[in-house]
């Protein structure tokens, strides 16, 4: 599993590598992928969640580790296009900021549920999540390219959600008591920005 994540940072790498050293042309396909990708980076809301998936992920272990983050980004890109297209979702601040709250409580009580209900559970908040990204994609932005920037941040997010999944639980017996406190935190932020106080 470290070589896996070791291999994952340095695919990341590569893939971040030229998009920065292009990011000054501001045009085309290049401006819409640096757009995507640094709107998620944009706020805690979003960078809390994505890192609380990974999380999750790794609590719930096996096939959850990859079947939860990318049920994520896949439910995230439906969102997206429903932003882009217009299409009235209600409740999308609500729904981010629950998310924050939702998943921080996962991590912190362990829930231990089905994948297919992880992946569900995940999903409903990844629509929410795309939404608010394809809504503010800029006028001038490439559509696919912001697309695949926001995509690409939200699972490298994951992967440091995953990567701290992992760390955490190398303290042996006080990794419950470390993700307890991490999601609490996660949890108490989402309440914060759920009633506006950050």
């Amino acid at each position: 599993m470290k070589k896996g994540l070791l291999i994952a940072s340095l695919a990341a790498a590569g893939v971040l590598a030229p998009m920065a050293a292009f990011a000054h042309t501001g045009a085309g396909e290049t401006a819409g992928l640096v757009h995507g990708f640094m709107h998620p980076l944009g706020g805690l809301d979003h960078i809390l969640a994505m890192v609380a998936v990974g999380m999750f992920a790794v609590c719930l272990g096996g096939r959850a580790v990859w079947l939860v983050p990318v049920s994520f980004v896949v439910m995230m890109a439906v969102g997206g296009l429903l932003g882009v297209q217009g299409v009235a979702v209600p409740f999308v601040e609500t729904g981010i900021a629950a998310s924050v709250i939702v998943l921080g409580l996962a991590v912190a009580m362990r829930w231990t549920v089905p994948v297919a209900a992880a992946m569900g559970l995940v999903g409903v908040f990844a629509v929410f999540h795309g939404y608010a990204h394809g809504a503010e994609m800029p006028v001038d932005a490439s559509g696919f390219g912001y697309a695949m920037g926001f995509m690409l941040a939200t699972a490298l997010l994951h992967v440091a959600g995953v990567a701290a999944g992992f760390g955490i639980g190398r303290y042996g017996a006080r990794s419950t008591l470390m993700l307890r406190a991490s999601g609490g935190a996660m949890a108490t932020a989402g309440v914060a920005i759920l009633s506006g106080l950050i």
